[in-house]
């Protein structure tokens, strides 16, 4: 991490480059530090978040350190994690000042929760956003439940589920991002907001930056999203999706057929329960109740973490294997668990 002042900016970088600024729980633990130090800071107005290196933001939070937990029977280190990351992510969200976030390049997993919730989130034409956790047998976390439950229609349940990517257009019109800002207009976006020329507020100052971005494809794509993602179940999702004329319609059927079936049915279920959910915190606290639960239950985490970040062979055998065996009633489960108390000691 880098932490330092520029002016009447707090600047924090992650500074991972190699790994695409990945997280750890030690680069969390000094966000959260930076913030605390600078909530009454007199001389700090805004804070600014990026990433070093030009590949992203951040892919998201140390995964393989999670599976490493996992199979070694440390659900309390899990529990530490998760816990102080999401804690974080209800920070930035409620924090006092203006957090401006530059998701430039790959965002993703907890990337996302860096960047959705802070005050003015800017994206750039490299931008890469997604949640792609069914991809390893998990559910969208760090306050992704929230974005997704309030995008556009049907888009919600479409992003989670697949863990499609979203460019700079598409993260715009599904609420992960408010400003496109090209990338090389980055720096003067940086120095603006040192210098505080008027406009003065942060997002005064972005939008002498903004652009209008391309036409959103995930905006096209609205028909048959829609109508097949309405269903009541994935069974029936992706039977609607077969029946579309459309051929990226059956592409992403193609693709929810390669991916956990429990995480399909639980992710499902978690984004329509967030729907209903009162504010940020109570859809982190879900979130929280199923990472859990995932880690202490299900073998497709640990299998699908192997299958796409250890061995990279990207044949995952999920367990069950197919939608038909999961068992009824697994969302409803899922979302009813409750962590064991001794974690939150």
């Amino acid at each position: 991490m880098l932490v330092r002042r520029d002016g009447s900016v707090g600047r924090l970088t992650l500074n991972r480059p190699r790994a695409i600024n990945a997280l750890d729980l030690d680069m969390i633990r000094q966000l959260s530090a930076a913030l605390d130090a600078w909530e009454h800071h007199a001389d700090i107005e805004v804070v600014l978040l990026d990433g070093a290196g030009e590949r992203g933001l951040c892919a998201g939070g140390d995964v393989r350190g999670l599976r490493e937990q996992v199979i070694g029977g440390h659900p309390e280190q899990t529990a530490v994690f998760f816990r102080a990351e999401y804690a974080l992510n209800a920070r930035i969200a409620e924090y006092p000042k203006p957090v401006v976030a530059i998701a430039d390049g790959v965002t993703m997993g907890g990337g996302v929760g860096l960047a959705g919730h802070a005050a003015v989130r800017v994206v750039t034409e490299r931008s890469k956003l997604a949640m792609p956790e069914t991809r390893i047998g998990l559910t969208p976390d760090v306050g992704g439940s929230w974005l997704l439950a309030r995008a556009p229609g049907r888009t919600g349940e479409y992003l989670a589920l697949t863990g499609a990517v979203m460019d700079a257009a598409d993260a715009v019109y599904a609420g992960f991002a408010d400003h496109m800002v090209p990338s090389d207009r980055v720096g003067d976006l940086h120095d603006a907001l040192v210098t505080r020329a008027d406009p003065h507020t942060p997002t005064e100052l972005v939008l002498l930056f903004d652009e209008t971005p391309s036409p959103s494809r995930l905006a096209a794509a609205r028909p048959w999203i829609d109508d097949a993602f309405a269903a009541d179940t994935v069974t029936e999702i992706i039977a609607r999706l077969r029946a579309r004329p459309e051929d990226a319609a059956s592409a992403t059927a193609d693709t929810l057929e390669e991916l956990s079936p429990t995480s399909l049915v639980v992710t499902l279920a978690a984004v329509r329960a967030a729907r209903a959910l009162p504010h940020l915190r109570a859809a982190l606290a879900q979130e929280y109740g199923l990472v859990l639960w995932f880690a202490a239950t299900q073998p497709d985490l640990v299998e699908g973490i192997r299958a796409q970040l250890v061995d990279k062979d990207r044949t995952p055998r999920w367990n069950p294997a197919t939608l038909a065996e999961v068992p009824d009633g697994t969302g409803r489960a899922a979302l009813a668990s409750t962590p064991d108390p001794a974690l939150w000691a």
